[in-house]
């Protein structure tokens, strides 16, 4: 052989090694929960689904080199394990555990001798660096009119710079106290709420240009008063509410991001109604506040990961309240305002980027209940609608840094339990 030898990495007797940029990579993307690897091989593990047992060579050379890397990020959740197969790992026996639980981590190891067995040469984490646009408009739809007394369908858009345009006529069964959320990263979804019929989970999906579509039958239990809030960056969860019993429940709904829900899942945290859902943190969400099953007011809260799975209850913070709104602000952030405890308030409670719910502000604008509450402009929020004695369609903005603007004058007719959510892309 003539010419310049390169990457010759921890080889003898002149055998020539391949760096990590020169492996061979394995075409076919690991999801099994059994793998056995091969040296001089990068592979894509792909632990979605499940954990995964990654089985190495039997019998190695100095120098011999594999790479695993974390496909889809979810080793935080589902743990790569490694069984070295009778060799040494870091200078422990196969006896011991190797386990590697980091989300988006990548380990290349080499093979150095009999003693210490494979060594990682790199075992790093890679930020998660692309990330969606935020949503730029918003909608605000269905709800009741003339003090609770006709139900509608209408929509009103948002613009990218929160100006509220006029009524849509609607689409879809006429409905109010239902819950809105983003999800597919620039679309919206509104679902549940009560019809003349009594309670629905009917579900109607907006387009990333605002159009409603026709109603989809509903999958879960036809509930209203529940809460919706996008996660995980395109997905969304709606959660509580009170069932065709008057019964209020803890259970959830996923919805994937290409808006199909699933089923029920069991409750975790105070069964309650009449709350507000909200993103934060750029892919995990929180539900707070509400009315349980004693009928009693609670400032209790529940954070949702970004994998969807709901925490425990969270002790309260802030005045206990109904019918209150939620939204995101300032790209991770978010804040739950206004609502109902006695009588209606224009309070707000600000949640930090780890989901932290801070102490009362005083509030913004007419004290109202029932309104809706979305994100826009990439990094702002609107409340609008709601009852203030009477139906209104009021506006507040929400500044980047959370603080709430006065009263804008409304467009739109004026009505209560109302939904909102952001979706486009586009300015």
């Amino acid at each position: 052989m003539s010419g310049i030898v390169q990457n010759n990495i921890l080889r003898t007797s002149g055998t020539i090694a391949v760096a990590a940029a020169g492996l061979n990579w394995s075409d076919t993307i690991i999801t099994g929960s059994t793998v056995t690897v091969e040296a001089g091989f990068g592979y894509w593990i792909n632990t979605t689904s499940n954990p995964c047992t990654i089985t190495l060579p039997s019998a190695a050379e100095k120098g011999d080199q594999i790479v695993l890397i974390d496909y889809a990020r979810t080793w935080g959740t589902n743990a790569i394990i490694i069984d070295s197969n009778g060799l040494n790992y870091q200078g422990d026996p196969d006896t011991f555990t190797v386990e590697y639980t980091t989300s988006g981590q990548s380990i290349n190891i080499v093979y150095s001798d009999a003693t210490k067995g494979w060594v990682p040469l790199e075992d790093d984490v890679t930020a998660l660096e692309p990330a969606a646009p935020p949503t730029q408009k918003g909608i605000f739809a269905f709800g009741n009119e003339n003090s609770g007394g006709t139900v509608v369908s209408t929509s009103n858009l948002v613009n990218s710079s929160g100006v509220v345009a006029a009524n849509v006529t609607g689409v879809g069964t006429p409905r109010f106290a239902l819950a809105a959320a983003s999800y597919g990263g620039d679309k919206a979804a509104f679902a549940f709420g009560n019809t003349s019929s009594g309670r629905s989970s009917l579900k109607n999906l907006v387009n990333n240009s605002g159009v409603v579509a026709a109603d989809v039958t509903g999958v879960g239990t036809p509930r209203y008063h529940t809460a919706a809030a996008e996660y995980g960056g395109d997905k969304a969860i709606f959660g509580f509410g009170d069932n065709s019993s008057d019964v209020a429940v803890g259970m959830t709904n996923l919805m994937n991001n290409v808006g199909v829900v699933a089923s029920d899942v069991s409750a975790v945290g105070e069964a309650r109604n009449r709350l507000a859902g909200t993103g934060y943190g750029g892919d995990k969400a929180i539900f707070g506040f509400g009315e349980n099953e004693s009928n009693n007011k609670v400032n209790t809260t529940n954070l949702v990961n970004n994998s969807g799975v709901v925490a425990s209850n969270a002790s309260g913070v802030g005045t206990a309240r109904v019918i209150l709104s939620a939204a995101a602000y300032g790209g991770d952030k978010a804040l739950f305002a206004y609502g109902t405890a006695g009588s209606k308030v224009n309070t707000r409670n600000l949640v930090s980027n780890v989901g932290i719910v801070a102490a009362d502000v005083s509030g913004a604008g007419t004290a109202t209940a029932a309104r809706g509450a979305t994100n826009y402009g990439g990094d702002k929020a609107i409340f609008g609608y709601g009852a203030a004695g009477s139906d209104t369609a009021i506006t507040n903005l929400v500044s980047n840094t959370g603080v709430v603007a006065a009263d804008v004058s409304g467009v739109g007719t004026a009505r209560e339990n109302i939904a909102a959510a952001g979706f486009s892309f586009s300015t």
